[in-house]
């Protein structure tokens, strides 16, 4: 694929990841029972789905951003397989997020850029580095999911099943990256990326 075919089809990302409901290609792990959850954990737990949402719009842009520049092409081949992952969850978060009665982020569109801004950066520093920041990247949002797991309402077992799913899959992301020669980063770089992380997921939880 060529560069203009490659921009051609991210933006066709960009606008089907912010503005489409996408569809997952695997079974919805919130099957179960809905819960009888009060307002106030309806609400906690829409607002912790709206920033896993967020979490996968921006995992979107990355992964977009980092193919983009990757230079090895079976690294492009297992980002894009990720992206692929990420988007059943973006489609399990929407769904789940409808169910409770939430919202999604108004700054998607502002996340989705931001991302794939991160994603270009890193794929321009050469497919070792680009790798060990995706394990970063994922072994930051498998301790995010984990806290999520802790947060949602114990009740609430639909929430719990599709953040549980996406903590595997993320760790499985990971390994995979390391697998493939990603080296680890320097602790300032994860330092930047985890503060980073901590204003999306303030800001998303509230806009």
């Amino acid at each position: 694929m060529n560069r203009l075919d490659q921009f051609i089809t991210t933006f066709d990302l960009g606008l089907r990841t912010v503005f489409a409901s996408l569809h997952a290609s695997r079974p919805y792990p919130g099957s179960g029972p809905e819960a009888n959850l009060s307002d106030a954990e309806r609400a906690c737990a829409a607002a912790l789905m709206r920033v896993n949402h967020v979490g996968e719009v921006c995992a979107q842009a990355l992964y977009a951003g980092q193919a983009f520049t990757a230079r090895n092409d079976a690294v492009r081949v297992e980002l894009e397989q990720a992206a692929r992952e990420e988007t059943d969850h973006l489609a399990w978060c929407e769904q789940r997020i409808n169910e409770l009665g939430g919202r999604k982020s108004l700054l998607n569109p502002l996340w989705f850029g931001g991302a794939f801004g991160i994603g270009v950066v890193a794929g321009l520093a050469g497919d070792r580095w680009n790798l060990g920041f995706l394990a970063e990247t994922e072994r930051q949002v498998e301790t995010h999911l984990d806290g999520h797991l802790q947060q949602l309402p114990e009740a609430d077992a639909r929430s719990r099943a599709v953040v549980g799913q996406m903590k595997l899959d993320e760790a499985r992301h990971a390994q995979t990256a390391v697998n493939l020669g990603g080296v680890p980063l320097p602790p300032p770089m994860k330092w930047a990326m985890h503060l980073a992380a901590d204003v999306m997921r303030q800001t998303a939880s509230r806009i």
